[in-house]
């Protein structure tokens, strides 16, 4: 794991030097089949870690948003998204990030949220978390009346999943935001909100997400409370919450 880490550490300075030189100007915006947006600073920096995991590890395999698969029956997995948060970075946002995982047999042992603008580098492997090099838990929050929920965009709530249920949820909390995409996982991660909510996931966002969230001592499942790793959704809070989290939406 100490090779894998320290490797992580390198793709995501690599993709950070590409990244930071297109942030914050006028960059060429593409739709993707789904209508979801896309720059040269999303692919040259899933371009380079790609280059970087083929060379350095030649016998493991890559999933990645923007150029798919590479040797899917590897035991040992890159699952890689340049760019979490795109709408985020071409508006000049800082909640974005880059997305680094390792999965052994389908598993995720290792997980990055990378924001190189901020020089903000998040890792966990499910038994620690730590952020430019300190150890980050969760905060302690037992109660939905302290807590703060934060979604990426609540209109997929009602695309997805029950919108109701959601606001239900919302009358319950201090404080609800939508710093979204990997940005608010890494908030929960580092003590700074205590509920973040997707009510659709590819794998390219969740499996990093899993490391970290349980490693800070978080808990993270889909949206019904089944196991993330194999879901389409997620539900990550504090542990004194999250069960009660899970009722409300679905109950």
């Amino acid at each position: 794991m100490k090779e894998f880490k320290e490797f992580a550490k390198v793709l995501a300075d690599a993709s950070g030097v590409i990244i930071k030189n297109y942030f914050r100007t006028k960059v060429s915006v593409d739709s993707k089949s789904d209508d979801s947006p896309v720059t040269i600073a999303d692919k040259k920096a899933e371009e380079i870690m790609r280059e970087m995991i083929m060379k350095t590890f030649p016998e493991h395999g890559i999933i990645g948003e923007e150029f798919g698969m590479y040797q899917t029956e590897a035991e040992y997995q890159w699952i890689i998204d340049p760019i979490d948060g795109t709408k985020s970075f071409i508006s000049g946002a800082i909640t974005f990030g880059t997305l680094i995982a390792l999965s052994k047999n389908g598993k995720p042992v290792l997980g990055v949220i990378n924001q190189p603008v901020m020089n903000e580098y998040l890792i966990g492997d499910n038994e620690s978390a730590f952020i430019n090099g300190v150890k980050t838990l969760v905060r302690n929050v037992n109660s939905l009346s302290d807590a703060t929920l934060l979604t990426t965009d609540h209109l997929n709530i009602a695309m997805y999943q029950d919108r109701e249920k959601f606001n239900a949820l919302l009358r319950r909390v201090k404080l609800y935001r939508n710093w979204g995409d990997c940005y608010g996982y890494y908030l929960l991660a580092t003590g700074f909100a205590d509920i973040m909510i997707d009510p659709i996931m590819n794998i390219w966002d969740t499996m990093a997400l899993i490391p970290i969230i349980n490693g800070a001592g978080g808990i993270i499942t889909d949206y019904q409370g089944n196991s993330a790793e194999t879901g389409d959704s997620i539900i990550a809070s504090t542990p004194m919450i999250h069960a009660h989290v899970i009722e409300l939406l679905n109950n």
